[in-house]
């Protein structure tokens, strides 16, 4: 499918759909709220990261240019203890393509890099972050729930992030009115023993933007 149909298809929730990272530049498009890079985690890598004891998850939050991603995140994992495995180097290879991917289409000098381990209905409640854009990609449990909502409610249809997909999403901040609706949340999971890893990533213009 091209990313033209794709959109087509998804033009009622204003999310479009790559196939491939660089088709991901529609995402600055006027109308294109958000969008989804459609991809499967290799199957060898999703075993061993739903299997990893969330205790050696490696989690953190830093400001950072997209440069410093790699040795960053490698640090978490030491501290973490995760093992050093051909899948933990996947893991930190990802997450530095991700930032600099994301880097270079907001053209951002700055990331604020969130790696964490999730048990709880953390942000529960349906929202739009006060953030400019926003990349978040889960690699273990459930994905981001996003649907449209014109009145402030809840969104009537729910969408979920295939795990693994990365998914672009404007903030408050997003310089265009009037907004589009598009509203997301963490998926609700407290109580039933699953753990989620997720990785976010906000373009800043600064170091001091670590709030």
């Amino acid at each position: 499918m091209t990313l033209a149909r794709a959109l087509v298809r998804n033009a009622a929730i204003g999310v479009a759909v790559a196939d491939k990272p660089e088709d991901l530049k529609t995402f600055l498009q006027p109308g294109c709220a958000g969008a989804i890079w459609r991809r499967q985690p290799e199957p060898t890598f999703q075993k061993w990261i739903d299997t990893l004891n969330p205790s050696l998850s490696p989690q953190g939050r830093i400001v950072l240019r997209a440069s410093a991603v790699p040795s960053a995140v490698t640090a978490l994992c030491d501290v973490a203890e995760a093992p050093d495995c051909h899948e933990r180097d996947q893991l930190i290879g990802d997450i530095s393509a991700l930032a600099g991917i994301f880097a270079g289409l907001m053209k951002a000098p700055y990331l604020r890099l969130r790696l964490q381990a999730v048990t709880t209905n953390a942000c529960r409640k349906f929202h739009i972050d006060a953030i400019t854009a926003r990349l978040v990609c889960t690699y273990r449990g459930q994905g981001t729930q996003y649907g449209i909502s014109t009145d402030g409610r809840d969104p009537a249809r729910v969408f979920s992030v295939a795990t693994g997909a990365p998914i672009l999403l404007r903030g408050t901040l997003w310089p265009e009115y009037p907004a589009s609706g598009l509203l997301h949340r963490s998926p609700p999971i407290e109580g039933t023993g699953e753990t989620r890893l997720v990785l976010v990533l906000d373009a800043v213009d600064s170091p001091e933007d670590h709030i």
